[in-house]
C-alpha cells in the first residue's frame, strides 16, 4: 500500500472520529447526560493494526473484536498499553480457553453454557473474567441470545458461578426501516436493563448497556446506551 494512501485513509479517521464524537456529545445531551457517560468502542473487524493504532492515537481506548483468531493475529502489532480488549462476536465453547485472559471482557455471552464454560476456564487460570448477556431483544430465530423472558432465570443461575462477573447488558436488534423503530428495540433493552438493576441482585452488575452500531447508535443513545460499539462509521467500509 502506498504511503499516499495511508495518510489519506489516515485523514478518513481522523474526520469521521470527529463528527462521531459530535453526534454522541449531541445525542447524550439530548438523553440528559454528557459525552463522558458515553464509552465509544472502535469496531476493528477487518481493519489493519496500522489503522487500529492510528486510532488508538486519537484517543480510541477501547476496541472490539469479533473473532478469537483475528484478534491474536494482530495483538503483537497492536498498541495496548492504554487500551482496553473486548471481544464481541459469537463465542464457541471450544475457543474460551484461548480467550480467557487475554480480554478485559467478553461482551457475547449468549447462553448459561457458555457463561458456565468461561467460568471453568477462569477459575483454571485464577482469574475472573468480566461478562455481558447478549439478549435477542427481536426474538430473531437467526440471532443466539437470552430472550427477555428468559433473562430473568438465566440471570439466577449466572450469577451463582465463580469467576465471571456481570456487567451489564448487550444487544443487536433486527435491521429497522426507521429510526422510531429501532428506538423501540434500544428501549426494550433498557427497561430490561433498569429493571434488572432495580433487582440488585448478587454477583450482577447493571454498569453497561453496550447497544447502538455505525447506522443507529444515535438512536441507541437517545434510548440509554452507556457503550456504542462503531466499526465502518470509524474505519470506512470494511474489506473481506
Amino acid at each position: 500500500m502506498e504511503k499516499s494512501l495511508i495518510d489519506r485513509r489516515f485523514e478518513d479517521i481522523e474526520e469521521n472520529l470527529k463528527v462521531i464524537r459530535e453526534n454522541i456529545a449531541q445525542a447524550a445531551l439530548d438523553s440528559g447526560r454528557t459525552a463522558s457517560d458515553i464509552h465509544l468502542m472502535a469496531v476493528t473487524k477487518t481493519v489493519e493494526p496500522i489503522f487500529i493504532n492510528h486510532a488508538i492515537e486519537l484517543g480510541i481506548d477501547l476496541i472490539g473484536e469479533n473473532k478469537v483468531q483475528e484478534l491474536e493475529s494482530k495483538r503483537e502489532n497492536l498498541h495496548l498499553e492504554h487500551c482496553d480488549v473486548h471481544l464481541i462476536g459469537h463465542l464457541q465453547t471450544n475457543k474460551v480457553k484461548k480467550i480467557v485472559g487475554r480480554v478485559s471482557m467478553i461482551q457475547s455471552v449468549d447462553s448459561i453454557h457458555l457463561a458456565r464454560e468461561i467460568a471453568k476456564q477462569s477459575a483454571a487460570r485464577s482469574v475472573t473474567t468480566d461478562i455481558l448477556l447478549e439478549v435477542n431483544i427481536g426474538h430473531e430465530e437467526s440471532k443466539t441470545g437470552f430472550l427477555p423472558e428468559q433473562l430473568g432465570d438465566s440471570l439466577a443461575e449466572i450469577s451463582s458461578l465463580n469467576a465471571v462477573q456481570v456487567q451489564g447488558l448487550m444487544a443487536i436488534p433486527p435491521i429497522c426501516d426507521s429510526e422510531t423503530q429501532a428506538r423501540k428495540f434500544f428501549s426494550d433493552m433498557h427497561q430490561l436493563f433498569v429493571d434488572i438493576l432495580a433487582k440488585k441482585l448478587d454477583n450482577i452488575n447493571m454498569n453497561i448497556l453496550s447497544m447502538g452500531m455505525s447506522g443507529d447508535y444515535r438512536a441507541a443513545i437517545l434510548e440509554g446506551a452507556n457503550l456504542v460499539r462503531i466499526g465502518s462509521a470509524l474505519f470506512g467500509a470494511r474489506k473481506y
